[in-house]
């Protein structure tokens, strides 16, 4: 896809620290503000997205899916232990 210049005005600070982080991670500023768009994009769809399943779903799971879920959880717990025991790992 084709770039878009687009100017933004910012903080002093937010830019020094952005200028920082630029040339820790050796990127462009241009690089670093673009990945930031990117990763608050998806955040917010990600956001949208669950707001629409809780929406569709209702208020969250009832008891039964309740008392599922723990269980499903102590067996997953339970087999990752013997997992752990078995091939030899520290007990913690």
């Amino acid at each position: 896809m084709p770039a878009v210049k687009t100017a933004i005005s910012v903080d002093r600070e937010l830019f020094e620290a952005m200028e920082e982080l630029a040339s820790r991670r050796k990127v462009s500023r241009s690089r670093l503000f673009a990945e930031a768009a990117q990763e608050l994009v998806r955040k917010d769809r990600n956001q949208r997205l669950l707001e629409q399943i809780n929406a569709t779903c209702g208020e969250g799971p009832d008891e039964e899916e309740k008392a599922f879920m723990r269980r499903a959880t102590a067996l997953a717990a339970e087999r990752l232990r013997r997992e752990e025991e078995a091939a030899g790992a520290p007990p913690w």
